[in-house]
């Protein structure tokens, strides 16, 4: 740690935020997924919308936040917020996400309308401008007769009949938490299909309306299963680790100017404790800083009590999901933490092999396979398009390696 010469109390301010898509002081490694994005914007028909994975702690938020001025600068609306699974349960209901969305975003334009008035014995009429509502959305859509998709289709090409007579160039439908979306055959209900059906009519007919999806690693392939033509409708960009440069651009870009600085030593402990991911990045940074403010407040000596961080880590991210695993869940994950490629991919087979080199009842392939389906569902695995796991919270390994060691 470095510090500046008595600086007042009054100056000490820490300024890093880890939290769920908490924009941090400064965004590092993710130049290039803006600059994709631009690309899309620049498209004069869309074919190419875009889909944001990666594992939580990996900063897909904060990058959606990010892209918003981007679009906004480039004359693109933006509509869009977290996709609850209530918006998902049935076709109206993602329908009215849509149309709720689509009137926020467009509330900033005004529409001229002629309005007819009699003045005396001649007829006159008068231009008013007016905004687009919900309510008239909504009107338009249980108006028009057929299925949820064509009323859909039908109130989003109004829609674009209005705006493209402004300076508008299109809208970008961005929603955070997609993988949300799926369609329920026990239902009958598919209001993943029907969406994606929306927009890939919609953009057939030269209609800028592009959809952007930010989501964990289920999201693609739950795309591609609802309709398989997915696959070409959308560039993906998957979000991993930041590289040691841009870790610490993370560390040492936000504390610029104040008082307290990082050193060498402490800049190197954190890049390898948080292993490059931006929560993990900001969360180590916050704790250490609080220290050193109430250290250095205390004329004491600062240090990075590692240990302690770690442990308070644990408690703070992963110890309410291991809580919730039985025992023979946790033997299957201590398995799977045992492989070498556990922070990679990995198969039921070599859980299973692995399972009966180690001190635990060993497992049978099809055991793992229904074990790690139901990890699936409480979002400590996930399950690829090829048939492969992958452990689906960064840094599980290590902390599950603790609980054994």
């Amino acid at each position: 740690m470095q510090t500046a010469n008595t600086p007042k109390t009054s100056m000490y301010r820490n300024p890093f935020r880890p939290g769920a898509g908490h924009l941090p002081p400064y965004l590092a490694g993710r130049s290039a997924e803006q600059e994709e994005m631009r690309k899309l914007l620049s498209q004069e028909t869309i074919t190419d919308n875009a889909v944001i994975t990666g594992l939580r702690g990996v900063g897909k938020t904060v990058l959606l936040e990010s892209l918003k001025p981007i679009a906004l600068e480039s004359g693109w609306l933006w509509a869009g917020t977290d996709l609850s699974e209530s918006a998902c349960i049935s076709e109206d209901a993602i329908a009215m996400r849509l149309l709720v969305d689509t009137a926020a975003a467009a509330s900033s334009v005004l529409f001229e309308q002629a309005q007819h008035q009699k003045i005396g014995y001649l007829g006159d009429s008068e231009v008013q401008r007016f905004p687009l509502s919900y309510e008239t959305l909504e009107s338009m859509y249980r108006a028009t007769p057929g299925l949820v998709s064509d009323k859909l289709k039908h109130v989003l090409e109004q829609i674009w009949k209005l705006l493209k007579n402004t300076e508008v160039r299109g809208i970008v439908f961005a929603y955070d938490e997609a993988q949300n979306l799926s369609d329920h055959k026990q239902e009958a209900q598919y209001p993943l299909s029907a969406l994606l059906e929306v927009f890939q009519s919609l953009q057939r007919k030269g209609i800028p309306f592009m959809l952007l999806f930010v989501g964990l690693p289920t999201l693609f392939p739950k795309l591609v299963e609802a309709r398989t033509y997915a696959e070409r409708m959308f560039h993906v960009m998957t979000l991993s680790r930041l590289d040691e440069a841009a870790s610490r651009e993370a560390i040492l870009r936000p504390v610029e100017g104040h008082p307290i600085q990082f050193g060498e030593n402490s800049v190197n402990t954190i890049v390898t404790v948080s292993g490059g991911y931006p929560y993990f990045l900001q969360y180590i940074c916050k704790e250490v800083y609080d220290l050193w403010i109430a250290k250095v407040t205390a004329n004491e000596t600062p240090t990075i009590p590692i240990e302690n961080i770690i442990r308070k880590l644990d408690s703070d991210f992963f110890q309410g999901r291991w809580s919730q695993t039985t025992d023979r869940q946790k033997d299957l994950l201590r398995a799977v933490v045992a492989l070498d490629s556990c922070d990679d991919e990995f198969t039921g087979m070599e859980v299973s092999n692995k399972s009966k080199e180690l001190p635990i009842k060993p497992f049978s392939p099809s055991h793992v396979i229904q074990m790690l389906n139901t990890l699936s569902d409480r979002g400590l695995v996930f399950r690829n398009r090829f048939g492969k796991y992958s452990l689906a919270v960064p840094l599980l390994s290590n902390f599950i390696r603790r609980q054994y060691d």
